[in-house]
């Protein structure tokens, strides 16, 4: 990155998964061999095309409320309609997406059995960050707190605070939760940035709220991003210590 952000940040917040905490291997990987195993194939636009509709869809998007509302009793069943909306968003008709989500919904369900993993580096660029004078935060769309899990990670003494959108019954890209996190910073929107995997929650949400986003994205899914993209932390690194 040839540029630099504002002199005047005071705080960096972070997205959690996705973003600090990688699952691995990741879904589409999954759900590519397990569409295979039904004899579907599709080309790497269609799965782009359908992994920015999975970004859009866990944005607190309607059509997630509406679901959660529907299947708010039935976990299986959100997760077959789930796997219909995307195999729709892949480009298959509404009768195969019927005819095969429930199958692929299973094969995901017993072999997607992801395990935490830090993104390269970045402990160092926490740590340079925390030394710099930085404040540090971390503001996730979960239902519930997340400390334990942070420690787990070996990130929770990094980060003044932890905010999760259930805490405060507000989600990205409601700009209320970026408020409330503002608050536990203790900084203004103008002197604060949002790193995050998720354009539709993270760099939406942040520009609403008056922060300044910074997109993660090592596998160039939004190349339209009217904001600073990330590859790697290392770059995050050098927009903020120069």
């Amino acid at each position: 990155m040839e540029k630099s952000l504002s002199k005047n940040i005071k705080a960096v917040l972070f997205d959690l998964d996705g973003t600090l905490r990688l699952n691995v291997p990741n879904s589409v990987d999954v759900f590519t061999d397990c569409l295979k195993g039904m004899g579907v194939e599709a080309s790497g636009e269609d799965h782009t095309r359908a992994e920015r509709w999975e970004h859009f869809y866990f944005a607190n998007s309607f059509e997630i409320q509406a679901d959660s509302k529907t299947y708010k009793d039935d976990e299986k069943g959100f997760w077959v309609n789930f796997t219909k909306r995307r195999l729709i968003a892949l480009g298959l008709h509404n009768g195969k997406a019927d005819e095969i989500a429930p199958h692929i919904s299973d094969c995901m369900e017993a072999n997607y059995k992801p395990q935490s993993q830090l993104p390269n580096g970045i402990q160092t660029v926490l740590q340079k960050l925390q030394e710099t004078g930085y404040v540090l935060g971390v503001v996730s769309n979960r239902e519930d707190p997340f400390h334990d899990e942070l420690d787990s990670l070996g990130l929770k003494s990094y980060f003044k605070f932890s905010l999760a959108g259930g805490e405060v019954r507000s989600f990205k890209p409601d700009p209320l939760i970026f408020a409330h996190a503002l608050k536990l910073a203790g900084t203004s929107a103008d002197e604060t940035i949002y790193v995050g995997d998720n354009y539709f929650a993270d760099v939406v949400g942040a520009l609403r709220a008056g922060l300044t986003p910074v997109l993660y994205d090592p596998g160039q899914l939004f190349p339209e991003a009217e904001c600073d993209v990330i590859r790697s932390f290392d770059e995050l690194h050098g927009l903020l210590i120069v």
